[in-house]
């Protein structure tokens, strides 16, 4: 078994030789768990403004924060990046900014649409409801 000053010189000949071009290959690596929560709070962001600044939806925000679903590998790459370096997300994903740096094609954030609930029967329909089912027996 190697000692960790093994892995870690492994690991350094691996960079050498990539860098060299005697090596072909990258893998990256994605973690596991990523703490949404904590991103956004160092960010002091609301789980509204964080979803629509950088494209989630705010379901997903919310089901990831609370353990009821985590985040697919492309979700969690993102936020690893978001993370590390906030402010080259968001100049990549302003297309004004992406612009003036002679970009030829900006870069489209995906909006969230706000959709209207539909209209509750209220206590009144429930009533009605109930009265006719009453007179049907």
């Amino acid at each position: 078994m190697k000692t960790q000053f093994e892995q870690m010189m492994d690991g350094l000949d691996d960079v050498e030789a990539f860098l060299a071009g005697e090596q072909e290959g990258f893998k990256a690596h994605v973690p596991q768990d990523v703490d949404v929560k904590a991103i956004r709070n160092r960010l002091g962001m609301t789980q509204a403004r964080f979803s629509d600044t950088f494209g989630f939806s705010l379901d997903a925000i919310k089901h990831w924060e609370g353990g009821r679903r985590t985040p697919e590998a492309p979700a969690r790459t993102l936020l690893t990046v978001i993370d590390r370096d906030p402010a080259a997300v968001l100049t990549a994903l302003n297309p004004a900014a992406s612009a003036a740096a002679g970009s030829s094609k900006p870069v489209t954030v995906r909006g969230r649409a706000d959709r209207k609930r539909p209209a509750s029967r209220g206590v009144t329909g429930r009533r009605a409801y109930r009265a006719g089912r009453k007179g049907s027996r």
